[in-house]
């Protein structure tokens, strides 16, 4: 059965069991355009993310990333396809500039803790992973260590000097960007018209946009991470971690490969260039899918800076990392979203809030199926989980959803909805009193001293809400 009619019948599965119009759609930066998602190959999805360089501990910032990511890899579970997940783990290579000049960042987090780069690195994989498990983010099939496939590093290398698309200089061998037509489209390089040396100090590099494939390490350098090869003591750019295990997990040719905005002008466009001049094949991937900044006032989240808040630092503000999702999937994840504890605070009592009126669902009640459909089209259409959670909203309150849909529903927003119901707050004997005259109001169907009171609890802090099965309660 070829690969065509197998996408068909997934689909045609999909539309018949929640009605639905929309296949799944989503933003491809190769294209810059929104399109139908389709695999490559029959109903397997090869997907690459950018994973962590474990120096230090990964910044909110960062995990909004994941966060989307994790969305991602749901919606296309939900469907049916068999997804194949590789995440890299980089701890060699990668540099404190990311053109190739500084330090190397495992080398400075060694010395800045006193321990040894390979348990630096160690400390701050486990550190990521539980990070990962505290955002309900699924992990991948495959993680793979750069340290772990130098070996496959190598040998790309050699395979592009063979080529002749690299050349040696005194501290490394580069990739020659001048040979590869279409260098930078995935960031449409050419149409800044960017000058020499505009994004970095050329030095003995040929082009401004030329990029190390491997270092060599500088004479007099104690270096804990290098091995031998081009005849020399090195170790491999940044870039070519990326390209290495990609093809070996994923293939010539794959999917999806995701990452930050802010991979786009560099590492992505470096790894297109290097892998396509590798294989010969194009494109290397078939959609780029990236995630937009978190802000920190009028900046982006970033180790460098002093906005660099971890997801313990949420924590310890009593702000449950689940509380964090919520917070993210409220924005569209190609859409600035800026940090602030209020507006955390917030998304921790609208989470709240979610849990307690999925707690009062009448376990007999049916789901409207215009809801499914409707929380579907929009998780299907690149991925509007903001829109996703306010048709949840709507439905709760209009008693239109049942307990084995907002399941489903969960399944993709990752809420952990059903497993953390929180008990209603306390009511005050004073608000009690009122909330039991509002009844006999009600039952008298004295409209307006119902409102009278309703606005006299909202002053004491609760909001009451009216459905065919009483007045419920809870904190304004």
């Amino acid at each position: 059965m070829g690969p065509d009619i197998i996408y068909k019948l997934i689909m045609l599965a999909y539309t018949y069991k929640y009605n639905c119009s929309c296949m799944l759609k989503l933003y491809n930066t190769r294209t810059r355009s929104i399109e139908e998602f389709r695999p490559l190959k029959d109903n397997d999805v090869g997907l690459y993310t950018c994973g962590p360089t474990v120096y230090n501990y990964a910044h909110v910032g960062n995990l909004r990333t994941y966060v989307f990511e994790d969305v991602l890899k749901r919606i296309l579970k939900h469907i049916g396809y068999k997804v194949t997940h590789v995440m890299n783990i980089t701890d060699v290579g990668h540099l404190t500039d990311d053109a190739d000049n500084g330090e190397d960042k495992m080398e400075k987090g060694s010395l800045r803790e006193g321990k040894t780069a390979w348990k630096i690195a160690e400390y701050y994989t486990e550190a990521f992973k539980k990070d990962m498990q505290d955002l309900n983010i699924l992990e991948p099939h495959i993680w793979c260590k750069a340290t772990d496939h130098i070996a496959e590093q190598i040998k790309m290398v050699e395979t592009l000097q063979t080529k002749g698309f690299t050349y040696e200089t005194g501290d490394g061998i580069y990739f020659d960007t001048t040979k590869v037509e279409d260098y930078g489209s995935l960031a449409r390089l050419r149409e800044q018209d960017l000058q020499a040396g505009s994004r970095v100090e050329m030095g003995e590099k040929r082009n401004p946009h030329d990029f190390a494939l491997w270092k060599f390490t500088r004479a007099g350098e104690n270096r804990q991470m290098e091995w031998d090869a081009f005849g020399k003591k090195g170790f491999p750019g940044w870039h070519l971690e990326c390209s290495a295990m990609a093809i070996k997990y994923l293939g010539e040719q794959f999917d999806m490969h995701c990452g930050g905005v802010d991979h786009i002008p560099v590492h992505h466009i470096n790894e297109i260039a290097q892998s396509e001049s590798y294989t010969g094949k194009k494109p290397w991937v078939n959609f780029w899918v990236h995630g937009e900044f978190l802000l920190m006032g009028e900046n982006k989240m970033a180790k460098s800076g002093n906005n660099f808040i971890t997801l313990q630092t949420l924590k310890d503000e009593g702000i449950h990392p689940l509380a964090y999702r919520y917070f993210l999937l409220q924005a569209h994840y190609r859409k600035q979203v800026a940090l602030s504890f209020k507006a955390l605070e917030a998304g921790q009592q609208g989470l709240k809030r979610l849990r307690q009126k999925i707690a009062l669902i009448d376990p007999n009640k049916p789901t409207d199926p215009h809801v499914e459909q409707e929380f579907f089209n929009a998780v299907y259409n690149d991925l509007n989980t903001a829109q996703a959670l306010a048709i949840l909203q709507d439905a709760l309150k209009e008693e239109r959803v049942s307990v084995d849909s907002v399941i489903a529903f969960d399944k993709v927003l990752g809420l952990d909805l059903r497993n953390h119901h929180e008990p209603l707050t306390e009511i005050p004997a004073d608000v009690q009193v009122l909330l039991d005259e509002r009844a006999s109001a009600r039952a008298l169907k004295d409209w307006a001293k119902s409102d009278r009171i309703r606005n006299e609890i909202l002053n004491h802090g609760f909001v009451v809400e009216d459905s065919n099965d009483g007045q419920h309660i809870e904190p304004a």
